[in-house]
């Protein structure tokens, strides 16, 4: 089965995302980022926050419930991970409740070496709690063609 491109500008289901400090404080460790920003509360207040906040990659961490419907019938072995990109209005916080939403805006197909590719170009948008945006992050997955060879091979 192949991406469905009449899908390019939907949306996934809202989910929301309770930010924790103790999140926080895994993913720092999990990136190796010993950053205070994101471990010491004083230190964040001192530097005027008002609580710890996330690394910027912290959104790869946000799991959505469901998949995306443009995912539906795809072979999930065929995906692999490109290039991601974030954009904050503000920094995502200790105790930001978010909804988040994921939208397909693109779909290219490539032509190389090792066979085709489509390149679903994807985005997270995350608003706070009063509707406001806070975050967009912009992910490309491949999803690579039946006729791929993998290297090595």
């Amino acid at each position: 089965m192949e991406i469905d491109r009449s899908l390019i500008g939907t949306s996934s289901d809202a989910w929301i995302v309770e930010v924790e400090r103790g999140a926080i404080r895994r993913f720092a460790e999990a990136i190796g980022d010993d950053n205070p920003l994101w471990r010491d509360a004083e230190f964040a207040r001192s530097q005027g926050y008002p609580d710890v906040i996330a690394p910027p990659s912290f959104p790869v961490s946000f799991v959505m419930p469901d998949i995306p419907p443009w995912w539906e019938g795809l072979d999930r072995k065929r995906f692999l991970a490109g290039e991601h990109g974030f954009s904050y209005t503000r920094p995502i916080t200790v105790g930001d409740m978010l909804s988040c939403r994921m939208t397909l805006l693109d779909v290219t197909r490539k032509e190389g070496r090792s066979g085709s590719m489509d390149l679903m170009l994807q985005e997270v948008r995350g608003l706070d709690a009063e509707g406001r945006d806070v975050f967009a992050h912009r992910r490309t997955t491949v999803y690579r063609g039946l006729d791929s060879k993998v290297r090595g091979s």
